[in-house]
């Protein structure tokens, strides 16, 4: 029993403070075994604690990129880690929290890193290529709106955002990308990988054909050859995947045959002025 005037000799005093750190998952505990800020923003993350990183990042503000350091980290930034687990809200708040990029560039490590770039881990990565890759749409939307510049570029094996999106049947997703590609989709489908496989050639060796239907329809394609020299229906997953894949093409080549015949003739036809009496 405490004698009148003693001091309270528990673990902690449960004050508000103490009691509020606790339920938003790292308190009093976390302080005391010693475990770095850096480490603790990442279990927020991973805990989807939106308010926690704000408040992590308040008071360490060098904390933005963050990046992993174990030794299966691949240097993955708390942008990478929040869009891999398709957390939207961390992963908007970490946007806002970036320079502008047209901000001029600074020296000092200290400073904020202006979003000129999406940050890069160990393979070359993005955190669209995650995003992507895991088919978080409203992610891959906030980034390409944030950086539209970055859906083109390859990671360290050569395979952009749209190409990592067609190879795990994220439809909605390679929509999305197409639609924000600067030079338009032309440009993003015409992408391969250092083995000179293209968007095609993933979504038809997964057997994905909506996605196929989707990038053939933006113009993919279908005679292109990898290093290999094979074409992307000689990836078919199944019999049935690829007849109907072929079909895809033979429907897309006669609209194709249609639109040029109607260039070549013109859509305006000669019109009969008929006076009153004749026949017509």
């Amino acid at each position: 029993m405490l004698n009148a005037g003693q001091p309270y000799a528990g673990t902690h005093s449960p004050t508000p403070h103490t009691c509020q750190e606790d339920f938003l998952g790292i308190g009093i505990w976390d302080r005391r075994q010693g475990i770095e800020p850096s480490l603790r923003l990442r279990r927020a993350i991973h805990s989807a604690d939106t308010l926690l990183v704000r408040r992590i990042l308040k008071s360490h503000p060098s904390l933005l990129q963050n990046p992993d350091s174990t030794p299966t980290g691949l240097s993955n930034t708390n942008l990478h880690l929040a869009s891999s687990l398709g957390h939207t809200s961390i992963v908007s708040l970490l946007l806002s929290l970036y320079r502008p990029a047209n901000t001029p560039p600074t020296t000092n490590p200290k400073d904020i890193p202006a979003l000129s770039s999406l940050p890069l881990n160990e393979e070359y990565q993005t955190p669209l290529h995650l995003a992507s890759a895991n088919g978080h749409t409203e992610i891959v939307h906030l980034l390409c709106a944030a950086c539209p510049g970055c859906i083109k570029r390859g990671d360290i094996r050569g395979r952009d955002a749209l190409m990592l999106a067609s190879k795990e049947g994220h439809d909605t997703v390679v929509q999305i990308l197409l639609t924000f590609s600067p030079a338009g989709p032309e440009a993003l489908l015409e992408g391969a990988d250092l083995d000179g496989n293209t968007a095609l050639h993933f979504a038809s060796s997964s057997g994905h054909l909506l996605v196929l239907r989707t990038l053939l329809a933006a113009g993919a394609d279908s005679d292109r050859r990898n290093a290999w020299s094979w074409t992307p229906v000689a990836y078919s997953a199944t019999v049935q995947a690829e007849v109907y894949f072929k079909g895809l093409v033979g429907e897309v080549e006669r609209r194709k045959a249609v639109r040029r015949e109607v260039k070549e003739k013109g859509t305006g036809g000669a019109v009969r002025v008929v006076r009153e009496g004749e026949e017509m």
